[in-house]
């Protein structure tokens, strides 16, 4: 239940996704950078928190190789109804997120996003690797393979550690 087929990607930086407006983006362009992959949702209990603290992490350590990708997804609750570019304002007004916000997006079934295939292929969670709520993350390393999966009640700052440990890393 829950398990993603055979994923032969070996690194994030081998998948190209959307961003709001529909355009590719290759994610090679983040070799070489720490990576905190989130998806959010703007109607959600924990948007506030994650979405003050992820601006916060960013802002901190987005000139020491660090980036946060944020995909919205509307698979629980339907906690994310907007469009992606309206889910982007909703972002970058409220909680001035300056990171890059990108289409929306599934991450459970089978039209998940490959990225996220690959992802919840690298790091299953608690209860196999179906992703259970909005605000799931997953801390990639310099070359694109995933440390660490934390569940959506992890507050974002608490990776500050981890972070920092990543980015001295190589």
């Amino acid at each position: 239940m829950g398990a993603s087929k055979s994923v032969p990607q070996k690194s994030i930086h081998e998948f190209t996704v959307k961003d709001i407006r529909g355009k590719d983006v290759d994610l090679s362009m983040y070799k070489g950078k720490v990576l905190l992959v989130v998806n959010v949702a703007s109607k959600c209990g924990f948007t506030s928190t994650n979405y003050t603290q992820l601006t916060q992490l960013y802002n901190q350590y987005k000139d020491k190789g660090f980036e946060v990708l944020a995909f919205p997804c509307n698979q629980f609750l339907k906690q994310e109804p907007g469009t992606s570019q309206e889910a982007q304002e909703f972002a970058c007004t409220r909680f001035q997120a300056e990171y890059p916000i990108f289409q929306k997006v599934r991450v459970n079934g089978p039209d998940a996003a490959p990225v996220y295939k690959f992802l919840k292929a690298s790091k299953g969670g608690f209860l196999g690797s179906r992703i259970k709520w909005n605000f799931t993350k997953f801390l990639v390393d310099k070359e694109g393979k995933v440390i660490r999966r934390y569940g959506s009640t992890t507050p974002p700052f608490s990776l500050s550690a981890v972070i920092e440990k990543a980015i001295r890393e190589n």
